[in-house]
């Protein structure tokens, strides 16, 4: 019999999204009372992970932009620097390979919210440079890029506002196209996330969503949806919130096994090769089994027992993404 520990521990595992605590919180190196830090990392056998540079959604004027941008900056900075040398900052999929075969914990930046370039396309040359791989076009509300799957009647959105992606959205799509960094569809609304799957040179993908048919949550995939990443060969990283894995779902009451069954779903519909693992720890996610870094083996053990083999958890737990960030690589100019 395979020992689920043992194989967890052999693959290379990558976590697509995990918040950071900002503007203070305790150091990435100490054993905290957070769902991720190093030493939770290395307990649960976590070779990598991508970590969000977050800017919640604002008013659409020059001093909300102005704002995002500097957050999203200063905490793309934390980002590279929040490990020293007990971490490797990886900006390439080789990169990440390379880590994992050193016995370094990765560590790649991402950016949540395109609110944070404001109308100004060129702070996505910014945030490459800063180090991001991704960016989550929309969060919580509309912004200038496009409709968001949470609208936000507080901020003045109403259900729809550009029909899917904004002019300027369209543009940011072949911006990110050519800086090599990957499109994320997680948080846009249906008819955004399938207009950039169409649009982008290289497959789109949500790093931190569920499975809408076993979980009516907007945030959640469709059919429709998930088709449309296999087609385009894109990718959907399941992730553990909670309410968006069962209605009404809390963290008490939610467990592997109803992890699990938002993988096997996906697979089954759209194929191994276009499903993912992510968890969005300190940023909602977290249940029974999976409640922080240190117990991923737990969803190896689960999906093992379920007959997924070695092959198949390494595509779920990181390969599938590299995949996509290694075409991205190839296809910027």
């Amino acid at each position: 019999m395979t020992d689920p520990v043992a194989l967890h521990a052999s693959l290379l595992t990558l976590d697509t999204h995990i918040d950071i605590p900002w503007p203070d919180g305790p150091a990435f190196t100490d054993d905290t009372s957070r769902r991720v830090d190093l030493p939770k990392m290395r307990r649960g056998h976590l070779a990598g992970a991508c970590f969000a540079a977050y800017a919640p959604q604002g008013l659409r004027t020059e001093a909300g932009y102005q704002a995002a941008f500097a957050r999203v900056s200063a905490m793309l900075a934390a980002i590279a620097t929040m490990g020293g040398d007990a971490v490797r900052v990886c900006g390439t999929a080789a990169a990440i390979e390379q880590a994992h075969r050193d016995g370094i914990t990765a560590v790649v930046p991402a950016v949540e919210n395109g609110y944070a370039t404001g109308t100004d396309l060129g702070g996505l040359r910014a945030f490459r440079d800063l180090g991001a791989r991704y960016l989550t076009l929309t969060h919580n509300g509309h912004n200038a890029l496009g409709d968001s799957a949470n609208p936000r009647p507080q901020l003045g959105d109403a259900a729809e506002e550009h029909g899917g992606l904004s002019p300027l959205g369209r543009q940011a799509i072949a911006e990110l196209n050519r800086l090599g960094m990957l499109v994320d569809i997680a948080h846009v609304s249906k008819a955004t996330m399938l207009q950039a799957a169409m649009l982008s040179r290289t497959p789109v993908l949500s790093t931190h969503s569920c499975i809408r048919a076993l979980c009516d949550h907007p945030r959640n995939l469709d059919d429709e949806q998930l088709d449309a990443l296999r087609d385009v060969g894109g990718v959907v990283q399941v992730t553990a919130v909670p309410h968006f894995l069962r209605a009404g779902g809390k963290e008490a009451e939610v467990t592997v096994a109803d992890y699990a069954n938002h993988i096997d779903y996906a697979v089954k519909r759209i194929g191994i090769e276009h499903v993912g693992i992510s968890s969005d720890f300190d940023g909602g996610g977290g249940f029974v089994g999976w409640h922080d870094a240190g117990e991923c083996a737990n969803v190896t053990a689960e999906l093992l027992a379920r007959g997924y083999g070695a092959r198949e958890l390494g595509l779920l737990w990181g390969g599938n993404f590299l995949r996509l960030l290694r075409l991205a690589e190839q296809r910027a100019e």
